[in-house]
């Protein structure tokens, strides 16, 4: 057996529930808050079945005691435009804040916002976070603004780099865009996430007993570059048995505007992956470094497990946004598709019912309403989220609302129980039926006996659409439907222009229809 197999199943082992110090006596009259962010993290999770050779073991034994949203959607499938809206409780399409750029504070109308740690701070709450909670750490405002939590730690990222890029084919420019096996002696403990985890474990077991805490601890991977040690890469077989599924004519029935919104990305598109023999390798990183956070996420329960606090502490665990494997011919996220915009999202603790898988559509949004209920603080005012602790209680309580996921004014994805509906800025359409296409293959926008449903969809299309706030269009598109011409990132995009295959090369592949 692989040693950080070995590793993951020590730590699996130890998550029992005991009654050492008994939750009865130990809880706090409000409950404790581990607050676990996993960058980039889709479904390829075990017990959610997204990759049927993904190894969590510590994530799943958190869900056999929780619940899990199976149905979760971002706001937003970029980081800080998705993290602003979690935090903030504000959709993007309120805010302007699409892109990379900026943060709220920066948009007067929102500068004064109180963000979710800061609440529970107001609240009497010790409140600590490290990594990557906001885009910018744990400061909403950015690297040289104050942090959000009273206590907070510098780490985070990836940690320790290869002195060269590792891929060299596909050429790519952005040195983000790697993967692939570091270091190479398998030491984890110079991995960023491995010292968020440490930062975290010492903040969980220095709590006092007499006060409620908050502790945010904010995961890098599996966001490129994607390295994960070798003992992790040992987890999943050399051989295309760990390629996902796809349709090599999958975007012939999209709309042209689908490429809009990842016109131009460091991210590479399926064709130079796969001519560069790199599609396998990148799928393998990306698995293996979804086991390497699952093992730092173990260490963080084992600690609350160690300190007596399992009992009295609410565990929620959330990815920004999803990740493209090939699917859709593109890597990356920047899409309104499921791959991009489904998350995990587990809830474990007081008030929170064990064993339950919830299919309803949720949001992050609904997180900030959700622990603020849970906590049992006075409700917030102005969240545009609603509490998820009905199907905490219950997993087949009733849901009328879908999940909306937004990326740049006018591009909206409406996901239901059963359907996912997108429009984008130029009025064209998707429509998928999961119950029967659940890898969105087949779009039934242009079918007749589809127009009701479409129409009833669109009913839920944000009525606030905000345009791009001063400097969010950073990765983010703009679109005049009176000239029909879409600008990216300052660039005019006419129907004609070849797609991009990665941020320097092209391919003369023939203009989408709209």
């Amino acid at each position: 057996m692989p040693r950080a197999l070995v590793f993951v199943v020590a730590i699996f082992a130890s998550l029992g529930i005991s009654t050492r110090g008994s939750a009865a006596d130990r809880a706090t009259a409000q409950p404790n808050i581990l607050f676990i962010a996993i960058d980039d993290l889709n479904d390829w999770v075990g017990h959610m079945g997204g990759h049927p050779l993904a190894k969590t073991p510590c994530l799943d034994a958190l869900a056999a005691r929780g619940t899990t949203f199976t149905n979760a959607h971002c706001q937003a499938p970029l980081c800080n435009a998705s993290r602003v809206s979690l935090l903030t409780g504000l959709r993007p399409s309120t805010t302007g804040i699409h892109g990379l750029a900026p943060s709220f504070r920066n948009v007067p109308q929102f500068a004064d916002r109180v963000t979710l740690p800061q609440y529970f701070h107001e609240h009497g709450y010790r409140t600590a976070g490290d990594g990557k909670i906001f885009h910018s750490g744990t400061r909403s405002g950015g690297k040289k603004e104050p942090s959000d939590f009273q206590e907070h730690g510098n780490h985070g990222g990836v940690g320790s780099k290869p002195p060269a890029r590792l891929v060299t084919s596909p050429p790519l420019s952005h040195p983000l865009v790697d993967w692939g096996v570091w270091p190479p002696d398998n030491n984890d403990t110079v991995k960023g996430d491995f010292i968020v985890a440490n930062w975290a474990v010492d903040q969980i077991k220095a709590s006092p007993q007499d006060k409620p805490f908050f502790i945010a601890a904010g995961f890098f991977l599996p966001h490129v570059p994607c390295y994960a040690t070798q003992q992790w890469f040992d987890l999943y077989p050399d051989d295309d048995s760990v390629l996902p599924e796809i349709l090599e004519s999958d975007r012939d029935d999209t709309p042209r505007f689908s490429w809009y919104l990842h016109w131009r990305l460091p991210e590479p598109r399926l064709t130079p992956i796969r001519d560069a023999n790199q599609w396998r390798n990148l799928v393998r990183s990306y698995l293996a470094s979804i086991s390497f956070v699952d093992a730092q996420v173990g260490r963080l329960l084992a600690a609350l497990e160690e300190s007596g606090h399992t009992g009295d502490t609410i565990v929620v665990v959330w990815s920004d946004h999803g990740f493209h494997l090939g699917e859709k011919a593109i890597t990356g996220k920047n899409t309104l598709w499921e791959r991009s915009t489904r998350v995990p999202l587990i809830f474990a603790g007081p008030g929170v019912a064990p064993a339950q898988q919830c299919g309803r559509p949720v949001e992050l949004l609904d997180l900030y309403p959700t622990l603020v209920e849970l906590a049992g603080l006075p409700p917030r005012d102005g969240l545009e989220g609603e509490s998820l602790v009905p199907l905490l209680h219950d997993a087949t309580a009733s849901r009328t609302r879908p999940a909306i996921t937004t990326h740049g004014q006018g591009n909206h994805s409406v996901r239901s129980e059963r359907w996912r509906y997108i429009r984008y800025a130029d009025g064209s359409e998707e429509l998928y039926d999961h119950d029967t296409d659940p890898n969105e293959w087949q779009n039934l926008a242009g079918r007749p006996e589809h127009a009701a449903l479409i129409a009833e969809h669109a009913t839920w299309l944000p009525m606030i659409d905000t345009p791009s706030a001063p400097g969010s269009a950073h990765r983010v598109l703009s679109y005049d439907p009176t000239t029909d011409i879409a600008v990216w990132e300052g660039t005019p995009i006419t129907r004609t222009d070849p797609v991009p295959m990665t941020d320097s090369t092209t391919t003369n592949d023939p203009p989408r229809s709209k």
